[in-house]
């Protein structure tokens, strides 16, 4: 689809997701609430209460409803993922600690690791008031005798709650801590579009969250007041009396269209528009609703998206389920579509499941409607039998839902709008559209594919296996996406697995053993990071070694076609006839050649090395046994790739005239005089010299007399593996077939043996090549070898995609006050209860 409207305005794509909201650990689980009519509100017993510092008197009052939709484990956090000391957990408002994770969430959501990704990312947020600070820490003597009194309001004013979220994930566009009340959320959502549209960041985060305290609880029954009398929040209902309050938090990430579709981000809905406004005065007083300005908020959203209002098919209404707010609130919906039609637009609200959120109650509800495009549902409104009279419901282009129901495709696309109202009048209105058809996915290059994990515990590992596993049996993903979106899309931790599977049930069997008790330590090992190449030679050549990596790697072909091309002359025939003989439709040529298998391990091995380049894994030092030396000196620069491939075949020629035996002198003698005849230069990269068991010095790599000894003495590989051995912080590469240098490294009698791995498997082998190949990028990754993800992928597009998030292994962390219970404020005043 074009990325601009008509206007020239270009929609915001919907990235990603993430919340912990009631009866609902993950924003999957919110979605099957939503479809299935699931309400998450709690009623809790009179010992649950008293045990979470509720007062008996309040407690046991006959206005007292002890209802609420809350969050499990609201006072468990990370601490040790986000680098915080138990005294800053403690003193931190649950409500920053939960945002933080959820922003970490919304991140891994999207695909993106914000360390690699390339622009600003912004944080525009609000919460519920701060109540952990009076109510818990300064009614805690130990607390305030304490120098973290000095240092508490950082971690608890709302100032510095999309700081606290930018500082902890390492966020670098603009950090802005929003208040409006109940819509504060959705005004979070209208500024991140604006900053996007304004170029001020290239991908923005908005949402909100709300965790009273004490974190489980009713509330009272006021006379005239928003709450229901009987625990249910009825949208639209004639029964309905009010709300219900509920805890949680949602975060939405949100990027530029064609920023998305650049990336083959998961989209899962487009903004069209938004809008805000405030009441003024025009009202019955501050607290009210003002129907004329939510109409106007309403037409001018539509009216910036540019689309007709019977082109919606949802609205996500602020529904709070008030006798006075729903009619107010239909009638505003009413005046703004202006249309003549009638009841063709559901309406629901999310509060009815969850209750009202407060300052997190728009996000939650815009992720609501963001699902059911997503999903092509429309969730039913539960707690509905019959509507408000008020309402003239039959009169409005509104019906309610009350069972999930299909949302086919209509002449536009999907539409849906979302309000958020607040006391005090600020009113916000968000024009949602589902996302465009995602590109056809593209048959995998590769017939196996990489799956990296990582975490900060080894418990924390098991878990994402297990989480992973889960996800792969619940959803038909495709898996080259997840192992794209597990290497580009994840931030890489000490404790590393990696995986190579075929399809999705091989995946699902792997992560489920890789999830069982007794699997092998995990950790990586830190100083692991210099790559050293092994070159095996010609002793290592078996024709088709590497014959589905030249036919689904380019970077491979390429420089095997160039290697060819080169050698072709010096042999007298191509040696991709040996090289790849099940694919070689030309000329067939001899196999006892010892030129031409000379020349052809060359090529694999100097293009197997080009591969592992392209790929970001860059030599710190080599070692090659017979000829794979030369192979060695070219990737070293001593020699250029055309005098190496002469060098090599030349090397191979004086070999075969020797036979068994040692080369003569004479032979000797008429390789040095080869190798005169070429440039050479000091090595760049240092390699081990395998006629001396130890580095070649500068001199002795352009001394033709020194490549002479090369040829004519015998091999010292163990003596070089030994050295390579000696200083730490090394991983073998042996980039040829087969593992004869990798088996020889690992019998090395060391005290220190560095970890050693194979490109190709050895010709009995149970694994394929590429199988192989993705294995040996795997441990070097485990081992903390940068790996550049994208040219890893080559010319395949893979999508990212939603899986799920880094399982934080949560404590708890709690400072309460020191007499055990609150004391609500207006507890005393009779004025709080209508009966007494």
């Amino acid at each position: 689809m074009s990325t601009e409207m008509e206007d020239g305005m270009e929609p915001i794509a919907v990235v990603g997701l993430a919340g912990r909201l009631p009866g609902a650990a993950t924003i999957e689980a919110f979605w099957r609430n939503q479809r299935d009519g699931v309400e998450s509100v709690t009623r809790f017993t009179p010992q649950q209460l008293a045990d979470a510092g509720w007062p008996a008197d309040m407690v046991a009052h006959p206005d007292y409803v002890p209802a609420a939709a809350v969050i499990e484990d609201a006072d468990h956090f990370d601490a040790e993922f986000f680098g915080y000391s138990r005294e800053q957990a403690e003193i931190s408002d649950p409500q920053q600690r939960i945002f933080a994770e959820t922003v970490w969430h919304a991140l891994e959501d999207t695909g993106h690791d914000p360390a690699r990704f390339d622009g600003a990312v912004g944080v525009y947020a609000g919460q519920f008031a701060n109540k952990y600070l009076p109510l818990n820490l300064l009614a805690n003597a130990k607390f305030r005798g304490s120098l973290a009194a000095f240092s508490a309001r950082p971690y608890n004013d709302k100032d510095f709650l999309a700081t606290r979220a930018a500082y902890l994930c390492d966020l670098r566009g603009p950090a802005m801590t929003v208040q409006s009340a109940c819509s504060t959320s959705l005004v979070a959502i209208h500024l991140a579009c604006q900053a996007l549209l304004g170029h001020e960041c290239d991908m923005a985060l908005a949402g909100g969250v709300a965790l009273p305290v004490p974190l489980i609880g009713g509330y009272p029954v006021v006379a005239g007041g928003i709450f229901a009398r009987d625990g249910h929040c009825r949208p639209f209902d004639a029964s309905s009396s009010g709300t219900v309050p509920g805890y949680g938090v949602t975060v939405v990430a949100l990027r530029r269209l064609s920023d998305a579709l650049a990336d083959n981000d998961h989209i899962r809905a487009l903004i069209l528009g938004s809008a805000l406004n405030n009441d003024g005065s025009a009202k019955f007083g501050f607290n009210a609703p003002n129907g004329q300005a939510q109409a106007e908020v309403i037409a001018t959203a539509h009216a910036v998206a540019g689309v007709p209002s019977e082109s919606i098919g949802y609205i996500e209404a602020h529904g709070t389920g008030t006798p006075l707010g729903d009619p107010i609130e239909l009638a505003g919906l009413t005046k703004a579509f202006n249309t003549k039609e009638r009841g063709y637009c559901a309406i629901g609200s999310a509060k009815a499941n969850i209750g009202h959120l407060d300052a997190a109650a728009g996000a939650a509800g815009f992720a609501r409607a963001v699902l059911a495009l997503e999903h092509a549902q429309i969730p039913p409104s539960i707690n509905y039998d019959a509507p408000n009279p008020a309402l003239l419901l039959e009169r409005t282009p509104f019906y309610v839902p009350t069972t999930a129901r299909p949302w086919p495709r209509g002449a536009t696309p999907r539409r849906a709008g979302v309000s958020a109202f607040a006391v005090g009048g600020t009113n916000a209105h968000v024009v949602l559209q589902e996302a465009p058809a995602p590109r056809a996915a593209e048959p995998p290059a590769r017939d196996h594919q990489l799956l990296v994990l990582s975490a900060r515990t080894t418990k924390a590992l098991t878990d994402a296996a297990n989480n992973l596993a889960d996800r792969l049996e619940q959803d038909d993903l495709d898996l080259a996406d997840v192992a794209y979106t597990l290497q580009v899309g994840r931030r890489a931790f000490p404790h590393r697995r990696h995986l190579v599977c075929r399809d999705r049930t091989e995946a699902i069997t792997a992560l489920r053993a890789l999830a069982r008790p007794g699997t092998e330590d995990t950790t990586a090992n830190p100083d692991a990071r210099q790559v050293v190449f092994m070159f095996p030679g010609s002793a290592s050549h078996r024709p088709d070694a590497a014959a589905r990596i030249h036919r689904s790697e380019p970077a491979f072909a390429r420089e095997v076609d160039r290697c060819a091309e080169l050698a072709r002359p010096l042999l007298g025939h191509d040696p991709r006839a040996l090289l790849l003989p099940s694919t070689w439709d030309g000329p067939q040529q001899p196999h006892d050649d010892p030129r031409g298998t000379a020349a052809a391990a060359f090529i694999l091995q100097w293009s197997l090395a080009q591969l592992w380049q392209s790929w970001g894994v860059r030599p710190a030092a080599m070692i090659g046994e017979g000829d794979g030396e030369y192979v060695a000196a070219c990737l070293a620069g001593v020699i250029d790739l055309a005098d190496a491939i002469d060098v090599t075949i030349t090397a191979a020629e004086l070999r075969s005239r020797a036979g068994a035996g040692p080369v003569p002198d004479a032979h000797a003698s008429e390789f040095a005089a080869k190798m005169a005849r070429h440039a050479l230069k000091p090595p760049q990269v240092p390699y081990i010299c395998a006629a001396t068991g130890t580095w070649t010095s500068p001199q002795e790599a352009v001394d033709p007399a020194h490549w002479a000894r090369h040829l004519r003495e015998p091999a010292r590989t163990a003596d070089g593996l030994r050295e390579l051995a000696g200083e730490p912080g090394r991983i073998l590469l042996e980039v040829g077939p087969g593992s004869t240098l990798t088996d020889t490294a690992a019998r090395q009698d060391t005290a220190k043996q560095p970890a050693a791995v194979a490109s190709l498997p050895p010709a009995d082998g149970n694994r394929s090549d590429h199988a192989a190949l993705l294995h040996a990028v795997g441990t070097l990754w485990q081992s903390t070898v940068h790996i550049d993800w994208e040219a890893l992928r080559g010319t395949s597009r893979p999508r990212r995609v939603s899986l799920p998030g880094y399982p934080f292994q949560r404590s708890r962390y709690w400072i309460g006050p020191d007499s055990g219970s609150y004391e609500p404020l207006g507890l005393e005043e009779a004025s709080w209860t209508s009966s007494s």
